[in-house]
């Protein structure tokens, strides 16, 4: 992430390293590199490229497919690609691209633009709209075709439920009513996390968007205006979002400091702590079960009967009553590779029907393909996939600009600085508006009751 960059290009050592990883500058046009994430919970790329090689290469006689898993945390991964892409010799000729850095990264002319191609390929007509602009910059061009979205809501624990006498069926309606069932596991179930909302640096994009982002959009205001085009800050509900996380920290709801500031924490809430009966509620998202399905990275076979799934209520109830944000990954081609045609015939291949299918399945993603949506297969397996599936109705989407990953750092720093005590929720989001009318401009950034 570029938030990083300035650090991580003193660090020589991992820039070396990095060249070394691009296996000396295989930059031919016989050898199409994809780099993608490969980390704890997170193999369903790594499985999807292997099963994906063998038949690239039978396809195209004389290329070969060099696989790039690049073994980090979500900060870490946006950082490492970056530096791979600031040298034409290590730059991936496709890439597993965050749908949040597709501004970002077109402006800096690390992707190649797809238009020109996508009116042959008769399977771009299966993706759903919404889905299409995800890979949209501001130039009005597609950087990316996407691998599936996602959603979030909440996952609990029917047993931890049980013993502490709240329903297998939960509908919270509130904020509230997620407080009241927290606080009533805390007081008649001891020794588990009532309730997780991820905050601070540590985490990344999970505190901005899992966290902070699912509350403000519950209280109906929004980070962004898209018929004024500006930015929202201050607002009533940013302090409100802070007022929950710090209801949340400081009557000991939630896990520890320590635990909600660790970069691993994310992982080891679905690897560790969801599994091992530790977290009661959790707000999180529908990929969640590629973890726990055979085969993957911390399997559980109790999971379907052992977890319940709610959406995230608004603040008080109000319409539409249910809160959701979505995002995905992408597959872009780079603006460097020296054979766009073999490295979009990879795209291609690996986001056909089957490809997607099988990748949605493995990394227990939502469906942005009617043909898939609508096969059996989909939704075999993951008893919760239908409940993801319908989020989709009323999720929302982050604003996608260029400025938007300085501005999620801030989000991070923010609620970091409220959950460890060092602001208030006021002082907070003060600070909060102060920095997001330095990054995107004073004119560009309006406040809300």
């Amino acid at each position: 992430m570029r938030r990083q960059w300035a650090l991580v290009m003193t660090a020589v050592t991992v820039a070396a390293g990095l060249s070394a990883c691009g296996d000396s500058g295989s930059s031919d046009s016989k050898t199409i590199k994809v780099a993608y994430q490969k980390f704890g919970n997170f193999i369903g790329a790594d499985e999807l490229f292997k099963k994906v090689k063998p038949v690239f290469e039978q396809q195209n006689p004389g290329v070969k497919l060099k696989l790039i898993p690049v073994e980090a945390d979500e900060n870490s991964y946006y950082t490492k690609l970056g530096l791979m892409r600031r040298s034409k010799a290590t730059a991936p000729d496709v890439a597993y691209e965050d749908t949040f850095f597709v501004n970002s990264d077109a402006e800096a002319k690390f992707l190649m633009p797809l238009d020109s191609k996508l009116g042959a390929w008769p399977d771009w007509g299966q993706f759903i709209g919404a889905a299409k602009a995800a890979g949209r910059a501001g130039d009005g061009r597609t950087y990316g075709i996407p691998m599936g979205t996602d959603t979030r809501g909440l996952w609990y624990n029917r047993k931890i439920f049980a013993k502490a006498g709240l329903p297998d069926k939960w509908e919270p309606k509130s904020w509230n009513d997620v407080l009241t069932a927290a606080r009533q596991i805390k007081a008649k179930v001891p020794g588990v996390i009532p309730l997780n909302v991820y905050a601070g640096k540590g985490v990344g994009e999970a505190a901005s968007m899992q966290g902070f982002e699912m509350l403000l959009y519950g209280t109906g205001n929004k980070l962004y205006d898209d018929q004024t085009k500006k930015w929202i800050a201050p607002s009533r509900g940013m302090t409100d979002s802070m007022n929950l996380l710090k209801t949340i920290s400081s009557e000991k709801l939630g896990p520890t400091p320590q635990q909600a500031l660790d970069p691993h924490w994310s992982d080891n809430v679905g690897g560790q702590e969801l599994p091992q009966g530790k977290l009661a509620i959790d707000l999180d998202g529908s990929w969640l079960p590629q973890a726990w399905i055979p085969g993957g990275a911390s399997a559980w076979p109790e999971w379907s009967s052992t977890l319940g799934t709610a959406p995230m209520p608004t603040q008080n109830g109000q319409a539409p009553g249910k809160v959701s944000l979505s995002g995905g990954w992408l597959l872009s081609v780079g603006a460097n590779t020296n054979n766009p045609d073999a490295a979009w015939k990879l795209v291609q291949l690996a986001m056909n029907k089957e490809n997607s299918l099988f990748f949605y399945v493995k990394a227990t993603q939502v469906s942005v393909r009617g043909d898939v949506t609508s096969d059996p297969a989909y939704v075999k397996g993951n008893p919760t996939q239908k409940f993801w599936t319908d989020l989709v109705s009323v999720t929302q989407y982050r604003p996608a600009y260029s400025v938007y990953p300085q501005i999620s750092n801030q989000l991070q720093a923010a609620t970091e600085s409220v959950v460890t005590g060092q602001a208030s929720p006021d002082k907070a989001t003060n600070d909060l508006a102060g920095q997001i009318k330095q990054l995107a401009g004073p004119d560009k950034v309006e406040g809300a009751p």
